[in-house]
């Protein structure tokens, strides 16, 4: 056992978390990631190069969050990459040294393995103390035409969207990149509801979410709701909206969700920008807990929540002719709840994680790359033990992954469990996937 380690397993674990010698990133490589984990299911092939990671840990994390967490999706854009995390706090006058929850978004420099912290959301918005402001970002980051990066935010208790903590709604925010500027675009889209579930329409800059009521919501039950960047309005609001995830085609500008399922799998329904008005209802019918952008031959893919109620299913929507294909089981081992699924520029490779919420490490916390064509789940990277042995981390589960322009790299902000049952800190994950292991 290394000192580094040894320490680490002795002494409670302090914040903000640490790596070796006061390093700012870790980067290996190891044969290790390839032995495959016990509960790897029969028929799933393992990579033959082992790729380099590096590692880094969010600087934000200086006190104890409830626990620091991230539950919103990664942006890949312009050559950097954009992440989310929280500390899952919200106004509690209980705790006055945590009186209030917030969420953050950094920039991570590929070239330079640097993190730069674009928004902090409790200092942007300033509120008066004994005020809710939001512990997570549940919904995606995304880029509009605008190179301004959109997010929502999402409560970090339910027992505070109230009127004891002045809460009206959840925020529509965007961040730009270059000039450090963030704004509020809107609060309370639909009055008091949180906004979980959000993508981005980057050329008609029409932001997409999907909502869970606080206590006392005036409008109960999942909502959608269309909001104009440009116009600064709500051009549509209505029930049965999308609980986890939407998906969105860039060719046609069509939204697309199954309504207010826990298990997400059901009949599709499409909002038409071009149309407005009242949702409308198709005949696919997918899973969609998770959803890729869509690829260049039209398709997007998506995969149903697993679990209890059965397996994680792989799903191609082709946007043409909007019909779905159910393409087969998608977890690799004991856990299928997969939250983020991501395709490659080619559109030829799938990359996921299952255990999003806790339990990667069970199955070794493999990384899944799916070919479109074969039908083929490979792991390229069982990430535990390793970090757990040299490190004294694990990390166990994440909702944020994204793949580089290139489809070199995959980036994955993992929850990060350093001691007890769950987890406490959160960690960038870049993954350097070898060219052997990516063939067009």
């Amino acid at each position: 056992m290394n000192a580094f380690l040894a320490i680490l397993l002795l002494a409670p674990q302090s914040f903000p978390p640490k790596l070796p010698d006061g390093k700012e990133v870790v980067t290996d490589t190891s044969e290790d990631f390839l032995k495959p984990a016990s509960t790897l299911k029969g028929g799933v092939a393992v990579a033959k190069a082992a790729p380099t990671v590096d590692v880094l840990f969010f600087p934000c994390q200086k006190y104890p969050g409830k626990p620091w967490s991230t539950w919103g999706d990664n942006l890949v854009a312009n050559g950097k990459v954009y992440c989310s995390l929280g500390d899952h706090l919200a106004a509690d006058s209980r705790k006055a040294a945590e009186s209030t929850g917030t969420g953050f978004v950094y920039e991570y420099d590929p070239a330079a393995k640097k993190l730069k912290e674009l928004v902090d959301v409790s200092k942007l918005l300033a509120l008066p103390a004994g005020h809710y402001t939001p512990g997570k970002i549940h919904g995606r980051l995304d880029m509009g035409d605008d190179n301004w990066v959109y997010f929502s935010t999402h409560r970090g208790s339910t027992r505070v969207t109230t009127d004891q903590y002045h809460y009206k709604g959840d925020w529509v925010f965007r961040t730009n990149p270059a000039t450090g500027q963030s704004e509020v675009l809107v609060c309370g889209a639909v009055p008091k509801h949180c906004v979980p579930t959000s993508v981005l329409d980057p050329k008609r800059l029409i932001f997409y979410g999907g909502t869970a009521p606080g206590t006392g919501g005036d409008d109960e039950g999942v909502q959608f709701f269309a909001y104009d960047v440009k116009a600064k309005k709500v051009l549509y609001s209505g029930p049965d909206g999308p609980s986890r995830y939407m998906i969105f085609a860039k060719s046609t500008g069509r939204v697309y969700w199954v309504p207010g399922k826990d298990d997400m799998v059901g009949g599709l329904v499409r909002w038409d920008p071009e149309k407005g008005g009242a949702p409308e209802k198709l005949p696919a019918t997918l899973g969609l807990r998770a959803a890729s952008q869509e690829t260049p031959q039209g398709m997007v893919y998506s995969v149903s929540k697993g679990g209890r109620g059965g397996a994680a299913t792989l799903y191609a929507f082709n946007t043409k002719t909007e019909t779905a294909e159910a393409l087969g089981e998608a977890a690799v081992g004991t856990h299928g709840y997969i939250a983020s699924l991501d395709a490659d520029p080619a559109g030829r490779y799938l990359y996921y994680c299952g255990g999003a919420h806790g339990g990667s490490d069970t199955d070794g916390t493999p990384i899944v790359q799916y070919d479109v064509r074969t039908r083929q789940r490979k792991v390229i990277a069982f990430l535990h033990p390793y970090y757990r042995q040299k490190y004294g981390f694990a990390p166990v589960g994440t909702y944020a992954t994204a793949i580089d322009e290139k489809g070199e790299v995959l980036y994955v902000v993992f929850n990060v469990n350093r001691a007890g049952r769950a987890w406490d800190v959160v960690a960038l994950f870049a993954i350097h996937i070898p060219a052997s292991e990516r063939q067009p």
